[in-house]
């Protein structure tokens, strides 16, 4: 029998359809790589292609040795002479032979991310930019994202002439890709960048890849970015023998420069292309099939296609909502000890996805409670992170200061002009006297050699007791607040990496949602104490040997992998999809967080759990959110539980009769509110706030809660809401920090929300 009779009849398309375009639809865990990987034996098995007029490239390393692997078993004698590469790693050998066209030496150095922040930072200091108002991040993402779309420093400069930050941004641009030449260097975008350039301005050297590269196929092609596709065009454009494999459902990297546009027009730009959709999945049962189809087909933005299964329907999806965040962290911990105690499945078989990384940091205290051995992937493990532990050494510090691997992490973060040489005068002093490193820090000024840094030491000390001696006035979660807005750390993580900023604040306002918790619960909350339960829980590194783990991750970790049994959680309106998502302008914005969700739910093979909370803290902060509209879009009969919002009442009795037991209580969604936590009556609110702290020593307690604003309008006027349009207000009722309203809107029905943040206009 031959290795083809083994394909699908759609995978033999892909094989065989050697001439010409071919756009070739891939749906998830619909066994593409292996098609692949086929059709470049079949083309040199039996087409008689030379193996060195075939180039398949990707996006990962990790890629394209897989790939690499199978074509090497599958061809044998001639593999190494075809190149599966990246696209980067192809454009690096082109432009090794090549570069000198362009005016650079053949021996260029490539810039990393901080090389080009140092650039960045040196440009700005010459032309005098204050980086406070244009972060060094902000240009170098610019930067990027011209290079993506193939925007030159002198087009970029036209577009930006009406617009002043723009105007910047063309300014450093030039300089800096002047700063490149200047030392024969290229960043990541110019690799692909300078190739196209290479290609357009020297036609024989196009013509020479055009005649070696005659069959070319490109995988994950909804990745692509502006220049990755003019790119591939042109070295397509002789033969135009082009196969392209994407699924425009799984394009989830447009804030990494991934134009969607290149799989949706790709039959717009090869009018005579072949398009072959694989849409026969051999990873799930057809439930989660169903479930994943009926989510993405509300894109409008999509090629049409369904997947489908031979495996059976298997069990329904098990939808669960709780309370609290804490109660679904709980859950999904109990649940996976009782499938691996019942012989159901390995921890290796589990996965817990979530939208952002935050939210690991509850579910991995439950898996520790449990003891279940776990990894995070694409991150280290909560408290390890480098934000968290600098925040838990400024608290340590704060504690009793003895902490000498603490004082040091701190000393300097944010930068304070203490230096290396200054810190070990001052560990010299202490280890003379026999006193720790921070008590010798408090003698700064009779510690020689340190001449203006005594002054810079001392300041540091002044701002430990000024936290000590408001720890009385200030629970702990308002402590981290205050250690946050007093060292200005959050400008510091974004002047040291913009982009990843985001997801660094959101883990500490979790460690808040972590302090806010445990003030809750404890009779009488002590620092030294939440340190102590934080220490050990962060010691999870020894839980279990091997590989018998249960991975937890973020849903664009997750993407290209598969597990027989997946948790995806938080799935609330206002957290997945983000509450900006929901209100942005562009429905594109929403449509990207759909497709991530369709990801999520195509990982799982035979059993998937969705879950979500009534309630969530976040920043210490309750959030109240409607179950997230990629649930309500999965048809009922699929789920083993009602889901609050659906219309289908029948389908609640029924399956509350299969089950034998009480459903959970639907609940109406209400609009996303963000309440302000009460503080207790012994923890007093600094009417104020932190941005008083210059003055914390001397705050005295007993201060009352601020005062709320109360709304200009008032029970039966009629309002206008930013998002839900006119309404009347049915319902105004003081809290303590704030005026909750309802309002019956005309289009958007009965909304329940809080005066500041709804900013309602009284008509």
């Amino acid at each position: 029998m031959s290795v083809y009779d083994t394909l699908n009849r759609e995978q033999k398309q892909v094989v065989t359809s050697v001439d010409g375009p071919v756009l070739v639809l891939a749906g998830a865990g619909s066994g593409k790589t292996r098609a692949l990987t086929q059709r470049v034996a079949y083309l040199i098995d039996e087409m008689g292609v030379n193996p060195w007029n075939i180039l398949a490239i990707t996006f990962t390393n990790k890629a394209a040795e897989e790939m690499r692997e199978r074509v090497d078993s599958l061809v044998g004698f001639g593999a190494d002479q075809i190149w599966v590469t990246t696209f980067h790693a192809a454009c690096m050998r082109i432009l090794r032979r090549h570069i000198d066209r362009l005016g650079y030496d053949n021996h260029f150095t490539i810039y990393d991310t901080d090389d080009q922040k140092t650039v960045i930072k040196g440009i700005c200091k010459r032309l005098n930019i204050d980086t406070k108002l244009h972060k060094e991040r902000s240009l170098m993402g610019a930067i990027s994202s011209a290079k993506d779309n193939l925007v030159g420093v002198q087009e970029y400069q036209l577009q930006a002439m009406s617009d002043f930050n723009k105007r910047t941004a063309a300014q450093v641009y030039r300089e800096y890709q002047e700063t490149l030449k200047r030392s024969n260097a290229l960043d990541f975008d110019d690799i692909i960048v300078l190739t196209v350039e290479l290609f357009k301005s020297c036609p024989e050297i196009l013509d020479y890849y055009q005649e070696r590269f005659r069959y070319i196929m490109v995988d994950e092609y909804q990745d692509t970015n502006t220049a990755q596709f003019e790119l591939i065009r042109l070295l397509a454009d002789k033969y135009r023998n082009l196969c392209v494999v994407g699924d425009d459902d799984q394009s989830i990297y447009k804030f990494r420069g991934a134009n969607i546009r290149n799989i949706l027009d790709f039959e717009k730009v090869y009018t005579e292309a072949r398009v072959v959709k694989l849409e026969q999945n051999y990873r799930s049962t057809q439930g989660i099939l169903d479930a994943a189809n009926a989510v993405i087909r509300n894109n409008v933005g999509r090629k049409d296609k369904a997947l489908w299964t031979d495996k059976g329907e298997g069990n329904r999806i098990h939808f669960r909502q709780f309370d609290s965040a804490y109660d679904e962290a709980e859950y999904i911990a109990d649940d996976i000890v009782r499938r691996v105690g019942r012989g159901e499945a390995n921890y290796r078989d589990c996965a817990v996805l979530y939208r952002t990384n935050a939210q690991a940091r509850i579910l991995e205290e439950r898996m520790v409670v449990e003891g279940i051995p776990y990894n995070v992937v694409g991150g280290i493990n909560f408290y390890a992170r480098q934000e968290i532990k600098d925040i838990l050494a400024y608290l340590k510090t704060i504690d009793n200061g003895r902490d000498e691997v603490a004082v040091r992490r701190i000393v300097n973060v944010p930068k304070r002009g203490i230096g290396g040489a200054s810190l070990e005068k001052i560990a010299a002093f202490a280890q003379d006297r026999g006193i720790s490193l921070y008590e010798a820090m408090g003698q700064a000024d009779q510690i020689t050699g340190l001449g203006k840094a005594a002054a810079k030491v001392q300041g540091f000390v002044n701002l430990i007791q000024v936290f000590r001696s408001g720890q009385e006035a200030y629970g702990i979660a308002d402590l981290i607040k205050a250690v946050l807005e007093r060292t200005e750390y959050q400008e510091y993580l974004r002047d040291m990496d913009d982009e990843s900023a985001d997801d660094r604040l959101a883990n500490i306002d979790e460690l808040i949602t972590k302090a806010v918790s445990y003030e809750e619960t404890h009779d009488e909350p002590a620092l030294s104490e939440f340190l102590e339960e934080i220490a050990l829980v962060a010691d999870i590194d020894n839980v279990a040997e091997g590989d018998n783990r249960v991975l937890l991750m973020t849903l664009h970790s997750a993407k290209g992998l598969e597990f027989p049994a997946v948790y995806l959680t938080g799935l609330e309106d206002g957290l997945f999809p983000s509450y900006m998502t929901i209100v942005s302008e562009d429905p594109m914005e929403l449509e990207e967080e759909r497709r991530l969700a369709y990801v999520g739910i195509t990982r799982a093979r035979e059993e998937l759990t969705l879950t979500c909370a009534k309630s969530r803290m976040v920043r210490g902060e309750t959030m109240y959110n409607p179950v997230s509209r990629f649930v309500r879009e999965i048809p009922t009969e699929l789920m083993d539980q009602y889901v609050p919002g659906s219309r289908d009442r029948a389908l609640k009795d029924s399956l509350a009769s299969e089950a034998g037991e009480a459903l959970p209580v639907d609940f109406r969604p209400k609009a996303i509110l963000r309440p302000r936590v009460t503080p207790k009556a012994d923890k007093p609110f600094i009417a104020k706030g932190i941005n008083g702290l210059n003055e914390l020593a001397g705050i005295q307690k007993g201060v009352g809660v601020a005062e709320p604003v109360k709304p200009d309008y008032e029970k039966g006027d009629r309002v206008r809401h930013i998002k839900y349009g006119d309404g009347s207000v049915t319902e105004i009722s003081r809290e303590p920090r704030d005026y909750k309203v309802t309002v019956i809107f005309d289009k958007a029905g009965q909304k329940v929300m809080y005066a500041s943040f709804a900013k309602l206009k009284k008509l």
